[in-house]
């Protein structure tokens, strides 16, 4: 089971791997947006709610607009932000809008669910949110994110990494939600339909990826730390605090790092820990930071 395990996480690390998946996710995430949200006139969360709307009032497929919103950003991100992170959201974001545009083109009357009544149309929020929460949570953990308001928050994030970057991704969905007031007839439901999809979305996400407000912090104990924690500060470009331990069983003398770091790094902080051995590793979550967190120049 053990050696199961370990094959399973040496694939997840593969990049071939985790490219496969996030089309996969993107296929899904469109399917989703086809089945659940586009049928029931209501906006999902972020720059994805803004297309809906934009769709729904102009026939402009979401598809070619959020090629539009995103590359432009992904563009920058690749020079500012991880490579590796803009590379798998461009993938995420252009798979998520070709589905979209060839979906356009079929007749999918026979899979979409149409709510006919109010507790059809919950029913759809629910589910899309559900999955989709869900979809993205998967494709955070594979590297990448959905685009839209997550690259955002991750230029955000890279010059304050000490600012909480979930209340301006809160603030641009509660504009979702007041603009599709007006977009859909001047009614309450398609707000009320948003704000569940929102709601759903978070929750799911929040509970697979562990934490959406929180940081984390890492105590690692190992007998390599000079050079651990110098790959840990190449990559995440948090610094780690050294503390010198003694076993109780062995008294064998090793060293303690401490290091907290965004809930986004956690993936890369555990997998950068799995290449050491005999390094032994535990999380907790930080419910806030006050002082220096920032990034090292």
């Amino acid at each position: 089971m053990q050696m199961n395990l370990r094959r399973f996480r040496n694939l997840q690390d593969a990049a071939w791997f985790q490219y496969i998946a996030i089309v996969l996710f993107a296929v899904a995430y469109a399917m989703v947006c086809e089945i659940f949200v586009f049928p029931n006139h209501f906006a999902p969360s972020g720059v994805n709610g803004i297309a809906t709307m934009v769709q729904y009032l102009f026939d402009f497929e979401v598809g070619y607009l959020s090629l539009i919103i995103n590359i432009p950003m992904l563009i920058a991100a690749y020079f500012v932000l991880q490579k590796s992170y803009a590379v798998r959201t461009l993938v995420f974001v252009v798979v998520f809008s070709l589905t979209l545009i060839v979906t356009g083109q079929l007749d999918l009357s026979g899979v979409v669910y149409e709510a006919h009544d109010t507790g059809g149309a919950l029913l759809a929020a629910i589910a899309g949110g559900l999955f989709n929460g869900a979809l993205y949570s998967f494709s955070v953990r594979m590297g990448g994110s959905t685009g839209g308001t997550d690259v955002v928050g991750a230029f955000i994030n890279h010059k304050y990494p000490e600012y909480d970057t979930v209340w301006v991704i809160f603030l641009l969905n509660v504009v979702v939600a007041v603009i599709s007031f007006f977009v859909y007839g001047m009614d309450y439901q398609p707000v009320i339909l948003c704000a569940v999809y929102v709601f759903v979305s978070s929750r799911v996400s929040e509970a697979i990826i562990k934490g959406a407000r929180a940081a984390a912090k890492f105590e690692v104990v190992t007998n390599r730390p000079e050079e651990l924690s110098r790959e840990l500060i190449d990559t995440l470009r948090h610094g780690c605090t050294i503390i010198p331990v003694k076993g109780a069983y062995t008294h064998a003398e090793h060293s303690m790092l401490v290091c907290v770091v965004n809930r986004r790094q956690v993936v890369d902080f555990e997998r950068i820990i799995r290449k050491y051995d005999n390094t032994f590793a535990y999380i907790s979550t930080v419910n806030g930071t006050i002082g220096a967190f920032r990034h090292v120049k």
